[in-house]
């Protein structure tokens, strides 16, 4: 009898720690979702912030070589697409039993860790006689980074949430913890970093120390290191890729071999129309939120004054920074709260348009007293409010838009789609800056300029800086009135079960749904996990002295409490949802009987509009599967 190889994933050292069947708050969503990513995060956002400010005010590139910082980041951008395709086709044609995203993760860690070397260990101080060197490692470290490194931690990062589960509340709850890491890691560099930013760059007599600043960034690049190698562990361990697992254990299929080809892909996804809006709104959403990132630091030097001196310093820029970063990360974090609420009542899609709109209106608030605090901060916590949707719930519309096209024709594009995502994602902090760079060229910046900043380098950064992410929400606002595939959320679910079920029968094997397989694995997982617990128990009690059996005794006692108290805290809530149930129930049966009928009819109208909108949907959705020659979906009373 042959003998299957077993794979590494399986082994203990590297099998996910997560057993549940259904994804949970925790450990999977605050350790595998938020603790993880925000840790891995932090070195980009450290990056996309202040690498510029550390080619331009410690290696004084905007004096030597202005051609470089201009450029690099633009140009890069091509090699970021090309990292992230790679990364797309490697994700796409990984099918082990860890998934097809999670082992990139720790492919990451070492390139993370080698780039951050590059960048700031390595790369020596700039004299006349080594410049070029310098060039060249700090271009070699720049896209190690932004075009390898990066692509092989966030594409992956970002599929998790789509290959977690096909639970669409579940996925929107973890979209929701997910996109939170993004403002978790920015806001713990913007917050915190400028207050401390004379330590990094350090002045002497007004002007930047070189040697010092440069020492300081290789210590704080240490730091850096392990925070991000802890991180994507972390992520790795407390993740799990529920969908792709369908392949290995619904019996329908055996594991796939071959990825599904890139051109089958690009295929249905550029003539999905929803699937382009969102495309164009990553663009527009990144592009945005980028530019206010790496300009937010040099805007505040050259509006904002010393309290004390009345002077423009570096010093004053980071405080003022920082506090615009916190005022505005109150709104984002009570965003992360109410997202997901108000995308059930309205929609996800919907969510997002009005959120848009908000923030185009807050961005327009900025024009008014560009060089007032309060107004700017109103208008940056305007901006913050109106962007919560669209950050918390964008890779959980996206996920939908994946469903969609798999209900429609029988394949997942999950490789193309998060490659594109992924590049959009890196590539746009090159794009960004280099918008930033042209602009500072333009103006003549340098860092001797901060004292005494020009008219031109102010109304270049208020474009920059508040202009530019007024005009993406803007933008993303009326392409989102198009935004309309929650409505087939429903019979894509259904059309994915039924075709997985059909495959099963066509291979002559029981077909299992996922929800069953998973709650077997969950039961499975349980059961192991107390045979170990007993197992550790014996070990325990046999190095003690002790007797197993009154321990075990012991522990099933503490446990029969512990359920006990578990229902009857269920059964106290099952009795006030039916005691309010109950009352609402007798509150109608007082009215009288004119205004039930009124109810009654009202009720009667209500359902007849949302049949004959499902069936109007279900019949749009029918023509689309019979045009990819796919059966139609009959609609059947649950």
């Amino acid at each position: 009898m042959e003998k299957t190889k077993k794979s590494i994933f399986e082994t203990p050292l590297l099998s996910t720690k997560i057993k549940s069947a259904n994804a949970k708050i925790f450990p999977e969503g605050g350790l595998g979702y938020f603790i993880g990513p925000t840790l891995a995060l932090i070195a980009n956002s450290v990056l996309s912030g202040y690498l510029n400010q550390y080619m331009t005010d410690v290696l004084d590139m905007m004096t030597w070589a202005s051609w470089f910082v201009t450029w690099l980041p633009v140009i890069s951008v091509v090699f970021v697409i090309v990292g992230n395709i790679l990364v797309g086709r490697l994700m796409d044609r990984s099918k082990t039993k860890a998934g097809k995203a999670r082992p990139l993760l720790l492919v990451a860690i070492p390139l993370f860790v080698l780039a951050l070397l590059m960048l700031f260990v390595f790369s020596p101080a700039p004299t006349p006689e080594n410049q070029t060197l310098v060039l060249v490692l700090f271009a070699i470290g720049y896209n190690l980074w932004f075009a390898i490194a990066y692509p092989f931690y966030y594409t992956s990062h970002a599929a998790l949430v789509n290959l977690s589960t096909r639970n669409s509340k579940d996925r929107s709850l973890l979209a929701t913890i997910s996109n939170a890491t993004a403002l978790a890691a920015m806001g713990l560099t913007t917050m915190i970093l400028p207050f401390f930013i004379g330590y990094l760059f350090v002045s002497k007599d007004g002007v930047i120390d070189q040697a010092a600043s440069m020492n300081a960034w290789k210590i704080f690049v240490i730091a850096l290191v392990i925070i991000t190698a802890l991180g994507a562990l972390v992520e790795y361990f407390f993740t799990r890729e529920r969908v792709t697992e369908e392949s290995f254990k619904t019996g329908a299929v055996e594991p796939v071999k071959k990825s599904t080809p890139l051109g089958k892909q690009a295929k249905i996804c550029f003539k999905d129309k929803f699937w382009i809006i969102m495309i164009i709104f990553f663009f527009l959403y990144q592009l945005g939120g980028m530019i206010k990132n790496v300009s937010q630091f040099y805007y505040a030097q050259s509006w904002f004054k010393d309290i004390e001196t009345g002077l423009y310093s570096k010093e004053a820029g980071g405080f003022w920074s920082g506090q615009l970063a916190i005022y505005g990360a109150i709104p984002t974090a009570l965003g992360m709260v109410i997202a997901w609420p108000l995308s059930n009542k309205i929609g996800k899609g919907r969510a997002m348009l009005f959120g848009a709109i908000i923030s185009t209106i807050g961005g327009a608030i900025g024009f008014i007293a560009p060089d007032n605090f309060a107004v700017v901060t109103a208008s940056f916590i305007i901006k913050a409010l109106g962007s919560t949707p669209s950050m918390y719930l964008s890779l959980a519309l996206l996920a939908d838009i994946l469903d969609h096209q798999e209900a429609q024709h029988g394949i997942r594009t999950d490789g193309l789609t998060m490659t594109i995502y992924g590049a959009i994602m890196a590539g746009m902090t090159g794009i960004a800056t280099g918008i930033l760079n042209i602009a500072l060229n333009g103006v003549g910046y340098n860092a001797e300029m901060i004292p005494n900043p020009t008219p031109e380098l102010q109304n270049a950064m208020l474009w920059i800086f508040i202009g530019g992410e007024t005009i993406c929400y803007l933008l993303i606002a009326v392409i989102f009135i198009f935004m309309g595939v929650e409505k087939f959320s429903k019979f894509d679910h259904k059309a994915i079960t039924m075709d997985q079920k059909a495959a099963a029968e066509a291979e002559g094997v029981e077909y299992i749904d996922p929800a069953t397989r998973l709650a077997q694995e969950e039961a499975e997982a349980l059961a192991a996990s107390d045979e170990a617990r007993k197992a550790e128990l014996k070990a325990k009690c046999e190095k003690k002295g002790l007797d197993f059996e009154q321990e075990e005794a012991k522990y099933q006692a503490a446990k029969a409490e512990k359920d006990k108290a578990a229902a009857a805290k269920k059964q106290a809530a099952e009795e006030k949802k039916a005691a309010a149930e109950k009352a609402k129930q007798e509150k109608y049966d007082a009215l009288p009987e004119e205004q039930k009928a009124a109810i009654a009819a009202k009720e009667a109208k209500k359902a007849e509009k949302k049949a004959a909108h499902d069936a109007k949907v279900l019949a749009e959705f029918n023509a689309l599967r019979e045009k990819n020659g796919k059966p139609a979906l009959v609609e059947t009373e649950e």
